[in-house]
């Protein structure tokens, strides 16, 4: 893996416009995603992981401009892609791809597999030595399909193999960066650790490059090198893998890690769990200060006013919190396990 930046982004914000009224007057933004800085290098695969609605995916279809970003800029490979035009952007669907959610819905039933797979290559006018259908069914054969499929329609296929069939689209043209949103939520548990495994194998063996968006953390931590964790817009840590499990330094890092479900009963039995109360607050009005104080139980008054920067709390490893976590530090907690922060509003602690 390359210690060199294959992409770069720095202050990266999306704000969705409110309109109302004849005229259709802005009266507020959604605000998805908030003054986010990371960068991913050659071969390394990038976990974002949070709740719902904190902004990863939205952060994704940036990253391949599927959205056009509110502020900041994304570097590519050393080029900046931030405000391409549609026309400047075609060039670049060669180099970044991304992978849905929905292996049904991402997939048009009125295509056959053939079309689906086959269409990069029709869109960017390229010609292979041997034609389209022999390369299409090449990149079946790649990702655990059978070539003789090549006819068939997605509706045949099960979400596995639907989600292979998305991956044969995205891996195509070749590309450099690959942006998967959510790969294996929709899919069963035991299909998911297959298709984990096949993006792992396709990376070592074609030298990709991945930013994985997820929300199961026990998900992630066996594919990825670093960590990001965003909350409500915000990116709160981000690390290499084994520093953000095993020392998280953000109360929301650790009040996420508590909830990843255990095997083994002794070991689930000796864990403290953290359960936050309330919920998310609105990205229409964002909390002043640290967006998470009002559900963290170590929120003072200094994180109800001042937004916290990110700091480097060992070499790769920053969060964005005026009180972090010390290793070994146990949560202050009720009996019940919530952890209750002084400015929660009143009705959302739960009696």
């Amino acid at each position: 893996m390359s210690t060199e930046p294959l992409l770069t982004v720095t202050g990266l914000t999306k704000h969705f416009p409110i309109r109302k009224g004849l005229l259709q007057r802005q009266v507020g933004a959604v605000q998805a995603v908030d003054d986010v800085t990371f960068d991913v290098a050659k071969g390394e695969t990038l976990a974002i992981v949070g709740e719902s609605g904190c902004g990863k995916t939205t952060t994704g279809r940036m990253i391949t401009r599927l959205l056009e970003p509110t502020a900041g800029t994304i570097l590519f490979d050393g080029r900046d892609i931030t405000h391409l035009s549609t026309g400047q952007l075609r060039p670049l669907r060669r180099d970044v791809q991304m992978i849905f959610q929905d292996p049904y819905n991402s997939l048009n039933p009125r295509h056959t597999v053939g079309t689906i797979v086959g269409a990069p290559y029709r869109i960017q006018g390229i010609k292979t030595e041997h034609g389209i259908k022999r390369a299409v069914q090449d990149t079946l054969e790649l990702v655990g399909l059978n070539p003789e499929h090549y006819n068939r329609y997605p509706h045949e296929f099960s979400g596995g193999q639907r989600q292979r069939i998305g991956i044969a689209r995205s891996l195509a043209l070749k590309p450099k960066l690959i942006v998967a949103d959510e790969p294996v939520s929709a899919l069963d548990v035991s299909i998911q650790a297959q298709v984990i495994n096949l993006l792992e194998d396709l990376q070592s063996e074609l030298g990709l490059t991945y930013v994985v968006i997820a929300h199961d953390l026990s998900v992630v931590r066996h594919m990825s090198d670093r960590v990001g964790v965003m909350y409500l817009g915000n990116l709160v840590e981000i690390g290499d893998r084994m520093s953000v499990y095993t020392t998280p330094r953000h109360p929301y890092t650790k009040a996420l890690l508590s909830a990843v479900p255990i095997p083994d009963t002794a070991r689930r039995q000796n864990r403290e769990r953290i359960r936050l109360v309330g919920d998310v607050p609105s990205p229409i009005d964002p909390p002043a200060g640290c967006r998470f104080h009002t559900r963290c139980w170590k929120a003072t008054e200094v994180c109800k006013s001042e937004v916290p920067k990110l700091v480097e709390f060992a070499p790769g490893h920053r969060a964005a919190c005026h009180h972090p976590e010390v290793p070994g530090e146990q949560a202050e907690v009720a009996p019940d396990g919530t952890a209750i922060s002084p400015f929660a509003s009143p009705d959302l602690i739960e009696p």
